[in-house]
């Protein structure tokens, strides 16, 4: 049932009055409705609003701040802490507002929220175009965007947010602002670092590069026996590649599929995964020390659909398992590091369990981080949780000494307020000042939040 308080005829005259609809617990689809990806999050709101407008959006606003309801905004319903949902409240979903407006000649696309990052680049590559959108193609466009967004094309072309030119949001108050270099211009800056707190993005403006439609990206395959030796190689090619092209060394098991020849399925491996956004032939020179280094068990590196490869990583992360994550940055992969993440990788306790170390640079600036590391548990079964939190916590304050303790917003569960602050890094204070003044009630508070000072 609704929250105690929450009449039906409150809940019939907000039905009325919007163009979506109103799930509520006990409708046939609610339990679908309420599922974030993330199995490990499992809430019951009061109501869901799944909105199919601007005006719907506020409208959800203006009744949850009418019933004084807690509010959790669904996008594309990854975030990892669960920040999609939540119990006895009001779930503002978004993702029925899908539309995507591409302008080929001027190089841009407009977005509503509620699209994920395949949709976007089914429009964007009809036309040779792309923006840096992540690894997996079901992460919605929104919350990837405003947590930084880093992805294959960052290096080259920058997070997702450095291509965001500007955006429609619904505040706190009901009102519809919009944010750009030109126009609240604070603003515009603090969605581009503030993960979500200052309001509801309805419409995202994006700069598209030009990109593919082929690329030459894959990734290739080493014993995880042979780890270290693998990533003091990979440092020091790293640190010679070129801004074209971006890396993600993965340390995991590989899955058991009738794809994979039998000696690779259940094997611990280290990949070193590419996507190179330029010439062809400049990338087929770049990716030679690669394919010659071991050599591999696997060369999959290939000419390919970037759309192809934006879904390489899907299959391993589909919605509905269970996810406890650890981040950090690194200035250096250090000998230290180095051990870490060997050491980490020994101790996993499932074997869907990855740890992924992405390169920054290039055009991708997030302080003075040289890489970006995740370390995901993933399990399926409630009684492996302890277990695999364990892991994830020990790796977490093992990396810590050679981090820069700050963290990248996407990748961050539920750490506490310090540990949020530190992802925000030297921009907290100009941060809390945007919120003390679009959202001085802190209404926006299931994100990595920033809270407002009296």
């Amino acid at each position: 049932m609704p929250r105690k308080g929450l009449a039906d005829t409150a809940i019939a005259r907000f039905t009325q009055h919007i163009e979506g609809s109103v799930v509520r617990p006990g409708d046939a689809d609610f339990d679908r409705a309420r599922r974030v990806w993330n199995g490990m999050i499992d809430k019951i709101p009061a109501l869901i609003a799944r909105c199919a407008s601007v005006a719907d959006v506020k409208a959800a606003v203006e009744f949850a701040r009418a019933h004084q309801l807690l509010v959790a905004v669904r996008g594309g319903g990854h975030s990892v802490a669960g920040h999609g949902t939540c119990d006895n409240g009001l779930v503002i979903d978004l993702s029925p507002m899908q539309s995507v407006q591409v302008d080929p000649d001027g190089r841009l696309a407009v977005v509503q929220p509620g699209l994920n990052w395949g949709g976007l680049d089914r429009a964007t590559q009809a036309h040779g175009l792309a923006v840096t959108g992540g690894i997996v193609s079901g992460t919605g466009v929104a919350g990837l965007t405003l947590g930084g967004g880093i992805g294959w094309l960052m290096r080259k072309c920058g997070l997702t947010a450095d291509n965001l030119l500007s955006a429609d949001l619904v505040t706190a108050e009901g009102g519809l602002l919009n944010a750009s270099a030109e126009e609240n211009a604070e603003l515009f800056w603090g969605l581009q670092r503030g993960g979500g707190n200052f309001g509801i993005v309805t419409e995202l403006r994006f700069r598209l590069h030009p990109v593919g439609p082929i690329v030459l990206a894959g990734w290739v395959l080493h014993p995880q026996e042979r780890a270290t030796e693998v990533l003091r190689f990979y440092r020091d090619y790293a640190a010679q590649a070129p801004d074209e092209l971006t890396t993600i060394v993965i340390l995991r098991s590989l899955p058991h599929l009738p794809a994979l020849p039998p000696f690779l399925r259940g094997m611990p491996i280290i990949g070193i995964a590419v996507c190179h956004a330029g010439v062809i032939e400049a990338g087929e020179r770049v990716v030679q020390p690669l394919r010659a280094f071991g050599p591999p068990l696997v060369d999959g590196i290939a000419l390919k659909p970037y759309l192809a490869h934006q879904t390489m990583f899907d299959a391993a992360q589909p919605a509905g398992r269970h996810n406890y994550w650890k981040t950090a940055y690194l200035t250096e992969l250090s000998d230290a590091a180095i051990d870490v993440i060997v050491d980490g990788a020994s101790r996993m306790r499932s074997p869907l369990s990855v740890l992924a170390l992405y390169q920054l640079g290039g055009a991708a600036r997030l302080g003075d981080a040289a890489f970006c590391l995740n370390c995901a548990a993933t399990w399926t079964e409630p009684a492996e949780s302890r277990r695999n939190i364990v892991w994830a916590r020990d790796f977490g304050a093992a990396i810590a000494a050679c981090s820069t303790g700050g963290a990248y917003l996407n990748f961050l569960g539920e750490e506490g307020h310090e540990r949020t602050r530190s992802a925000y890094r030297e921009h907290y204070d100009r941060l809390v000042a945007l919120k003390n003044t679009y959202d001085p009630d802190n209404f926006f508070r299931l994100n990595q939040n920033i809270e407002p000072r009296s």
